[in-house]
C-alpha cells in the first residue's frame, strides 16, 4: 500500500514539495505558464507514476521468469479527445523492450505491464474525496 504523502504549496507560485517519507519531490508549472519549471507537472508526474509502475511491473515478471530483458524503455505522452458531451483521456504508453526475448515473451510483457498496480488504478472509477482540516 501506498505511503501518506504530503504536498506543501507556499508563496512561490506553482513551485510545490511533494514529501514521501524521507524523500522529497518538486513539481512545478513551466515557465510558459507563469511556473519556474523546478520539477514536473502535476500531469508529467501522474504520467510518470504510470510508466514508473508498468517499468518495475515488467522487470519483476522477467526476473520472475528468468527472461533476458535487458531494459525498458516506456515513452509516456498524453492527449484529449472532447465533445459536446464529454472528455475523454488518452494516456500513450509506447513500451520498447530490449534483449534476447522471443514474440511470445514480448507479447506476455505488454500484457503484464498493463496489470500494474497503477494501471489498474486509473482503469477503474475513481473517487477523489477532499475536506478542509
Amino acid at each position: 500500500m501506498a505511503r501518506n504523502i504530503i504536498v506543501k504549496a507556499g508563496l512561490d507560485r506553482y513551485k510545490t514539495e511533494i514529501h514521501v517519507q524521507q524523500h522529497l519531490l518538486l513539481a512545478d508549472e513551466p515557465e510558459d505558464v507563469g511556473g519556474t519549471d523546478l520539477g514536473p507537472s502535476p500531469t508529467e508526474l501522474l504520467m510518470s507514476s504510470l510508466g514508473t509502475c508498468k517499468a518495475m511491473t515488467l522487470r519483476m515478471y522477467a526476473d520472475r521468469k528468468a527472461w533476458d530483458l535487458q531494459e525498458v524503455e516506456i515513452e509516456m505522452s498524453i492527449s484529449e479527445q472532447r465533445t459536446d458531451l464529454q472528455k475523454t483521456t488518452f494516456i500513450h504508453c509506447h513500451i520498447k523492450l530490449s534483449g534476447s526475448l522471443d514474440d511470445a515473451q514480448r507479447k506476455r510483457l505488454l500484457t503484464i505491464a498493463d496489470k500494474c498496480p497503477v494501471h489498474n488504478i486509473l482503469k477503474n472509477p475513481i473517487v477523489i474525496e477532499s475536506n478542509l482540516i
